[in-house]
């Protein structure tokens, strides 16, 4: 994935694999609808997150990734602050699966 800036905000570059037929079909109505696969791509992933964002239990799932965000980030604040002697008493240690995450894609080292 690449990043660029157009027009004062910065855009992503995605690749992805698409099935022969699926990528004929798409085309096609792509095609049908006079408009580019790339507009019609972001199209399809416009669908899909307001399509998500719909599920009733969708702002659930969001607050809990929030949740874990946070509680990372307090981890993170408290070793920070560890190394500099004023290691704060409300930082929560990061959970076992989350250190093990880390751990496994290396970023434990960082």
């Amino acid at each position: 994935m690449t990043t660029e800036s157009r027009n004062g905000g910065s855009v992503k570059t995605l690749g992805i694999k698409v099935p022969d037929a699926l990528h004929a079909q798409f085309a096609l109505v792509a095609q049908l609808d006079g408009i580019s696969l790339g507009d019609a791509a972001i199209r399809a992933v416009e669908l899909y997150v307001t399509t998500k964002k719909a599920e009733p239990d969708f702002a659930a799932r969001a607050q809990a990734a929030l949740d874990e965000i946070e509680r990372e980030a307090a981890a993170r604040r408290g070793a920070i602050q560890g190394l500099f002697g004023s290691e704060d008493s409300t930082a929560e240690p990061a959970s076992e699966t989350t250190t093990s995450t880390r751990r496994r894609s290396g970023e434990a080292s960082k």
